[in-house]
């Protein structure tokens, strides 16, 4: 089995931690090295499409300095070579607009920030289903 590949965009630390503590017994996927911010992101995506490595699924935190996740989100699919990658983004403050928005520009799922360690275990399992991972 070849693991499947996670690209992270997330600004906070802590929610870093989160995703790396969950997913580090997961023999299926493996995280590659999280970014801080939609540009970061969007330099990885082209260095990573240049090597023809691309990631098999992409999570964006929503409130990030310089690109958010709408705007990281509508960067990543104005470009033909991202479109098979499901991207997911998740927010805090999740609102029906955001969710409309997000999916419109081709966002996979749109889900609300855990609040712990179980609730982003759940919210994992649910982007995994989603992509078919």
């Amino acid at each position: 089995m070849i693991a499947k590949s996670i690209l992270l965009a997330e600004d906070d630390e802590d929610d870093r931690l989160f995703f790396r503590d969950f997913l580090k017994d997961r023999e299926d996927v493996r995280l590659l090295s999280p970014v801080e911010n939609g540009i970061e992101l969007l330099n990885t995506l082209s260095i990573a499409k240049e090597k023809n490595v691309l990631p098999d699924l992409i999570i964006l935190d929503q409130n990030m300095p310089k690109l958010n996740g709408v705007q990281t989100l509508q960067r990543i699919r104005q470009d033909k070579d991202y479109d098979d990658i499901p991207v997911f983004v998740y927010s805090t403050y999740t609102t029906d607009e955001l969710v409309k928005n997000c999916m419109s520009i081709g966002a996979t799922l749109v889900l609300s920030k855990p609040a712990d360690k179980t609730g982003y275990s759940t919210m994992i399992d649910a982007f995994f289903e989603a992509a078919g991972i």
